[in-house]
């Protein structure tokens, strides 16, 4: 059925003007003023804004990691995602060493088949660089529209991978037209770190943070884009938390380097001292890398507003506090690393930034949306509201005041890491393609309706429509 979304303010990342959006099928077929259609339901969004739907570059659904299972999958991760304003998601595929790059996508296609209620695509983990690993690259490129892959510096002897894999992964996304991502951490200084610490006897959750270092992100993000412009390739770091990674992303990008940087609300507005709450309350907030001190918030939201750093990604990778969190209780090495943040990732940029000031409005859809989308071969089918885009869209209330809560969230985990956090704003409605997922903040969507989606190469500046997986 067509719709005409009329009376809202539309917010681009680079224009906001009033104006109705005519929806037909899937896509946004006009936008002007006084739109009428006798066959259109109207949909009233008076006092709003309407923002693109989210593109949320970095999540963890129904993931494998430390002995269990991410409590959410594809279903409640991408209700929950939903909710909070969010269209598009972009999941880590894992993979094996030995084992074929396909058997793992394989996999992952069956964790999110028949199950997502927002459009998906995945990244491609690579640990080694074998002459099967280079032969199966340009089919993934091109037969999945795979066109990102992470490669990880930190988690020694679990994901970690060594330079040379890092250099030829650079060297290969050059030739292919594909994307690093690093999580920059030095992994073998943290491995001796955390073998220190525990043989001293310490054990709870705030060593985590005291064994990962800023120095060991800011050392590992700096030798990443070195190794980047060596290979002229290009480069994507993600969740980006302190001074020391900003200042070695900034210098890279003011001498040339094609390198962007992530980072994560849990970044801008908590702390290191969260880890540091008793009764092992800390395990909560263990995630990698670690929550820092308060002070780096400031040059995170800096970074932001300047375009030193470009995205927000919820790192969403939620473990239960119960059974979960707790397998780290006597070794904080155990705890599984991660937390539910995929709902909460819209309106916190919102609310900290905008609200207070931090960000313009158009530099936050930007930051949400648009440049996950132009950065991972979306643009312009998602990221932005253009005639001939997908109609994602976000009917979105500035000024309501709430408490964000385990009580009230839609995510599968039993807490809520911004637990009593005020906020300003929320989705009202959220449009897939043009069908509601969430109307009037109550689900109205369908598990399997989030179609898979085959990104463009990195760099094509055309303006051709990614595919889309019936």
């Amino acid at each position: 059925m067509k719709k005409i979304i009329r009376n809202g303010t539309i917010v681009t990342a680079t224009d906001t003007f009033k104006a109705d959006i005519l929806i037909e099928e899937d896509k946004i077929s006009t936008i002007g003023l006084n739109l009428e259609d006798a066959d259109a339901e109207v949909i009233d969004a008076s006092g709003n804004y309407i923002f693109p739907g989210g593109v949320d570059p970095h999540t963890h659904l129904d993931m494998p990691f430390g002995g269990t299972v991410t409590k959410d999958d594809f279903e409640s991760g991408t209700i929950a995602a939903a909710f909070g304003g969010t269209t598009t998601i972009i999941d880590f595929c894992l993979t094996n060493k030995g084992e074929p790059l396909q058997k793992s996508i394989e996999k992952w296609h069956k964790k999110s088949n028949n199950k997502a209620v927002i459009d998906y695509s995945f990244h491609l983990m690579i640990g080694e660089i074998t002459d099967d690993v280079l032969k199966e690259l340009p089919r993934v490129i091109e037969k999945e529209g795979i066109t990102s892959f992470k490669v990880f510096m930190a988690y020694k002897n679990v994901f970690q991978a060594d330079d040379a894999t890092l250099y030829r992964t650079l060297l290969a996304a050059k030739e292919y037209g594909a994307l690093v991502m690093v999580h920059a951490e030095n992994g073998d200084v943290v491995d001796y770190l955390i073998n220190e610490a525990l043989a001293e006897g310490k054990t709870e959750p705030i060593y985590h943070a005291l064994t990962r270092p800023p120095e060991v992100e800011g050392e590992a993000t700096g030798r990443a884009a070195t190794l980047t412009d060596l290979a002229n390739s290009q480069l994507y770091v993600v969740h980006v938390t302190c001074a020391e990674a900003v200042e070695k992303i900034t210098e890279a990008r003011n001498n040339g380097v094609d390198i962007w940087g992530e980072t994560c609300p849990q970044y801008l507005v908590l702390d290191q001292t969260m880890l540091e709450k008793p009764n092992f309350e800390g395990a909560k907030y263990v995630w990698s890398p670690p929550l820092r001190e308060k002070w780096n918030q400031d040059v995170l939201w800096n970074a932001l507003k300047n375009g030193n750093l470009q995205t927000l990604g919820s790192d969403q990778c939620s473990f239960d506090f119960k059974g979960q969190k707790e397998l780290g209780r006597g070794d904080f090495s155990k705890i599984p690393n991660g937390g539910p943040t995929i709902e909460d990732r819209v309106t916190i940029l919102f609310s900290e930034g905008v609200k207070k000031g931090r960000i313009t409005l158009n530099q936050f859809v930007d930051i949400t949306s648009t440049r996950s989308a132009k950065l991972f071969g979306l643009y312009p089918q998602k990221g932005t509201i253009a005639v001939g885009s997908d109609a994602d869209l976000v009917i979105f209330d500035p000024n309501i005041n709430r408490t964000l809560s385990s009580e009230t969230h839609h995510m599968a985990v039993d807490y809520n890491a911004f637990e009593g956090m005020e906020v300003t704003g929320e989705p009202v409605s959220v449009l897939v393609r043009g069908e509601f997922v969430i109307k009037e903040k109550q689900y109205v969507g369908n598990a399997g309706s989030g179609q898979y989606l085959k990104r463009k190469k990195y760099g094509e500046k055309d303006f051709r429509l990614t595919s889309r997986v019936k």
